[in-house]
C-alpha cells in the first residue's frame, strides 16, 4: 500500500518529497524518456532568462554562477555556458568573464514573443478556462504563477491580460494579504465551457467518453476502464456542489477535470505536487495521488527521481506530443540549437584531446565504446566539481527542480 499526502498541513518543498510516496505503475520506456529528454532546455531556458533580464542583456560569468545554485547545477557557470556555443557567446574583457545571447538565439526569443504575441486570445481562453473550472471562480496568484510556464502564460501575464481584458479578468484581495491576491473571472462565457473530451465528441459525432492507450494484455485496468467509463461523462466545468463527496459521480468529475487541466497545459503534463496546491479551488481528492493511480488508461504517474508527474497518456505517441502548441514548437528549436551547439562543442573536445594524445606520444586510435560515449555524459562531467549531475544524490536534487517545469 502506499503511504498517503496530506495537504491540510503542508510541509516545506524541499522536505516535501520524503512524505510523498505513491504505489508503482508500470513504467512505459517512451513516456520516461518524454520526461527527460528536455532536462538541459530547462535549465538553459533559465539561463536566458537570467540573461534576458540583465542591463543590455548581457550577464557577468559571476552573476551567473550566484545563480547555479537556484538551478541545482555544480561546478563552474563559465565550463556549462561553453558547452553551447550556439546559445550564448562568452567573452573575456578586462579579467571579467561576460555572456549575451548568440544572434541565433536571439532570434528565437523574438520568434517565441512573436508566437506569445500571436496566441494572446489563446492565453486569455486558457485562463478563463481555469477560472472557470475553479469552485469559486477565482485563483490565487501566488499558487497560479507556480504553474503559469506549463499552461505557457507569459511572465508579465498580470500585466498584459488582466487589464486588457477587464471584461472577463479582475485582481481582488478579500483578506489584504498580499499572498491572498487572486484572479477573479467578471463573465462566465458558455462557449468555453466545453471540455477537449466534449469538443472531440462532437467532431466525431460521438458521445463523449475518456479513451484509454493501455496494452491489450493489461485485461483487469481494461475491465476497470471500461467499467468506469460506462457511466455518463460528467464535464469538468459542471458545479461540483451537487455531488457528494467520495462518490462515483464526483470521482468521474475530478477526473475530467484533472484530464482538462492536463490538456490546457503546453506539455499535457504536470507536477502533481503543484495540481495537489490547487485541491480547495478544484475541489480536489486529498490522496489525489491514489486517484490518478487508479486509472492509468488516462493517466502516466511517474516518480522519476523522486519527482512525481503526471501525463496525459492519450496526448503522446511514443516520446512525441501529438498535437503541439505552437510554443512548443519554438521551443524545439530551441532544444535543437543546443544539440547543434553540444555537438560542435564535443567534436572541438575530441580534436582538442587527440592532439594533446599526439603530444604525449599515445597511439592515436580509440576504441568503439570511446567514439560513443554519449552527448550527454561529456555535457555533464566536466563541471569543475566531481560528482555533478550523474551523482546520484546530486541527480535527484537536480530532477526535482526540472520536473516542476519551470519548464516548458
Amino acid at each position: 500500500m502506499a503511504a498517503t499526502v496530506h495537504f491540510r498541513n503542508p510541509r516545506p518543498v524541499q522536505n516535501f518529497a520524503r512524505y510523498f510516496s505513491l504505489w508503482s505503475m508500470k513504467k512505459d520506456p517512451y513516456l520516461e524518456s518524454a520526461l527527460s529528454k528536455n532536462r538541459r532546455w530547462i535549465v538553459n531556458n533559465q539561463i536566458k532568462n537570467i540573461i534576458l533580464r540583465c542591463p543590455d542583456h548581457v550577464a557577468t560569468v559571476a552573476f551567473i554562477q550566484k545563480k547555479f545554485k537556484t538551478l541545482d547545477l555544480q561546478g563552474k557557470a563559465l565550463n556549462w555556458l561553453k558547452k553551447y556555443p550556439c546559445c550564448f557567446q562568452v567573452y573575456l574583457q578586462g579579467d571579467e568573464y561576460y555572456c549575451q545571447l548568440t544572434k541565433r538565439m536571439i532570434s528565437l526569443v523574438e520568434e517565441e514573443e512573436s508566437v506569445k504575441d500571436m496566441q494572446e486570445h489563446v492565453f486569455v481562453e486558457r485562463l478563463a478556462k481555469l477560472l472557470m473550472m475553479s469552485s469559486n471562480q477565482r485563483l490565487n496568484v501566488v499558487k497560479l504563477n507556480v504553474l503559469k510556464r506549463n499552461f505557457g502564460f507569459p511572465d508579465d501575464y498580470l500585466i498584459r491580460l488582466v487589464p486588457k481584458y477587464s471584461d472577463v479578468f479582475r485582481i481582488v484581495n478579500y483578506s489584504g494579504r498580499r499572498s491572498s491576491m487572486e484572479i477573479e473571472l467578471v463573465s462566465w462565457n458558455p462557449d468555453l465551457a466545453v471540455s477537449a473530451i466534449e469538443a472531440s465528441a462532437h467532431k466525431q459525432g460521438t458521445e463523449p467518453c475518456f479513451t484509454s492507450s493501455l496494452p491489450s494484455t493489461w485485461i483487469k485496468s481494461w475491465e476497470r476502464f471500461h467499467e468506469f467509463n460506462a457511466t455518463r461523462y460528467i464535464s469538468p466545468y459542471l458545479d461540483s456542489k451537487g455531488f457528494a463527496e467520495g462518490s462515483k459521480e464526483m470521482e468521474k468529475r475530478t477526473v475530467a477535470l484533472v484530464h482538462e487541466l492536463l490538456s490546457l497545459t503546453l506539455w499535457k503534463k504536470a507536477s502533481i505536487m503543484k495540481l495537489a496546491n490547487f485541491r480547495r479551488e478544484f475541489i480536489l481528492p486529498e490522496k489525489l495521488n491514489v486517484l490518478l493511480l487508479k486509472h492509468p488508461g488516462i493517466f502516466y504517474v511517474s516518480n522519476k527521481y523522486q519527482s512525481y508527474t503526471v501525463l496525459l497518456r492519450e496526448a503522446y505517441n511514443g516520446q512525441e506530443l501529438v498535437d503541439k502548441d505552437p510554443l512548443v514548437v519554438v521551443k524545439e528549436k530551441f532544444g535543437e540549437l543546443m544539440q547543434e551547439g553540444l555537438h560542435e562543442y564535443n567534436c572541438r573536445r575530441h580534436l582538442v584531446n587527440l592532439e594533446k594524445k599526439k603530444k604525449r606520444g599515445m597511439v592515436l586510435g580509440r576504441s568503439n565504446e570511446d567514439k560513443d560515449v554519449s552527448s550527454e555524459k561529456s555535457d555533464l562531467e566536466d563541471q569543475g566539481d566531481r560528482g555533478g549531475l550523474f551523482d546520484p544524490e546530486e541527480r535527484k536534487r537536480f530532477y526535482k527542480v526540472l520536473f516542476d517545469d519551470g519548464a516548458p
